[in-house]
């Protein structure tokens, strides 16, 4: 039976609007947005919102783990279902898990576990995130250098194998040949920069070769300064490129985040977690390449003081945007939901809140906690 969602702020193309509803047929998808005062019909259930904000579901690239369970450490489908699901309580709806640099044999079995996670139609699994193993020594930050190497043609097939999902690879191009960027451009990824020492002018051939975009803008890459661009000042200023920040306050400052958004066009920044075991888990510890890490202060950080990805979740990074940033909740939400869509060429289905669309939307209450969230139209457990 169809669905009415009734009562609130809806995030349309246009903005926020209180005087309408949202239909969700049963197909799982978003069937009209009719005015609210028309809405109410004997053939639909309906769902009252209570005022709350409905919002496009959350969509991040760059998942490394959640629940307590780290991809890495076993390349499942259920761990690929219990990171889903960890998220899921603060409005990410959808997701591609992602493996750091490991050997040929992890690749392999993650994205077969990505793969039937698809087939089987797990809630919020879109396709996965290659973080290496094709990046910098000198930009590891917390990868094992080690299972660091230069992909040949075997690898290339296998790292854009994935046939039912969009593939997200991110590399050092001063490591990588511009022809094995393209390879696996042509081969359909979709081909990032992160973990580089690159040159401003080694990031311009990356880009040059396919390369669109830049894995969590300022960590581990080649800084901005005034003789020499580096990595950040490739990114800021090409304009056709897309920047992935985590906004927690401690991966990046929130000045140089706000000059981030300032500089590049609207909508081409977008927020991801790097999220770890920690999130949607009681259990602060986690281990990664067989060493222990903690979340102190909601901060994963190695024995070094390297930081290990992050304990942050898409909902709290949403309220940072809106607190650190200075931004509209509405601008905020698109940062977390139809930028995100857009740079998987998924604009067109995810991320909006609009007839046609998947029916994936996050309920937020007046102190934007999540309330409720749909992935396909179905609503989680109350």
């Amino acid at each position: 039976m169809a669905t009415l969602l009734v009562n609130g702020r809806v995030l349309t193309d246009d903005g926020f609007r209180d005087d309408l509803a949202v239909l969700v047929g049963d197909d799982g998808r978003i069937a009209a947005l009719p005015a609210a005062g028309d809405a109410r019909r004997q053939d639909v259930r309906a769902f009252d919102l209570q005022g709350g904000s409905l919002l496009p579901g959350f969509i991040d690239l760059q998942v490394n783990g959640g629940g307590g369970v780290l991809f890495n450490n076993a390349p499942t489908v259920d761990t690929v279902r219990a990171i889903a699901r960890a998220h899921r309580r603060f409005g990410t709806t959808a997701l591609l898990p992602t493996l750091i640099s490991d050997e040929v044999e992890v690749m392999r079995a993650a994205i077969a576990a990505v793969r039937e996670a698809i087939a089987q139609g797990a809630p919020g699994v879109l396709g996965i995130h290659l973080e290496g193993p094709y990046l910098a020594p000198a930009r590891k930050g917390t990868h094992d250098a080690g299972k660091f190497r230069v992909p040949d043609a075997g690898e290339i097939a296998l790292a854009t194998s994935l046939d039912n999902g969009p593939t997200l690879v991110t590399l050092a191009p001063e490591r990588v040949p511009a022809e094995a960027i393209r390879a696996l451009v042509e081969r359909g990824a979709i081909v990032f920069a992160g973990h580089t020492a690159g040159t401003y002018e080694e990031i311009r051939a990356g880009l040059d070769a396919g390369v669109r975009g830049f894995t969590h803008l300022y960590n581990a890459m080649s800084p901005l300064q005034g003789r020499e661009p580096g990595a950040v000042g490739a990114a800021l200023e090409d304009r056709d490129s897309w920047c992935g920040i985590i906004l927690d306050g401690v991966h990046a400052h929130p000045a140089s985040l706000r000059l981030a958004v300032a500089a590049k066009p609207r909508g081409k920044v977008f927020l991801v977690t790097d999220a770890m075991p920690p999130v949607g888990s009681d259990d602060p510890d986690y281990v990664l390449y067989g060493e222990r890490i903690t979340a102190v202060d909601g901060v994963c950080r190695n024995a070094a003081g390297v930081l290990a990805g992050s304990a942050l979740d898409m909902a709290t990074a949403v309220r940072n945007a809106v607190r650190l940033l200075g931004l509209p909740l509405d601008e905020a939400a698109r940062m977390a939901s139809a930028y995100p869509a857009q740079c998987l060429g998924l604009g067109d289905n995810h991320g909006r809140i609009a007839p046609g669309c998947r029916a994936d939307l996050v309920l937020l209450d007046a102190e934007l906690q999540v309330a409720r969230t749909w992935i396909g139209g179905e609503p989680d457990a109350p």
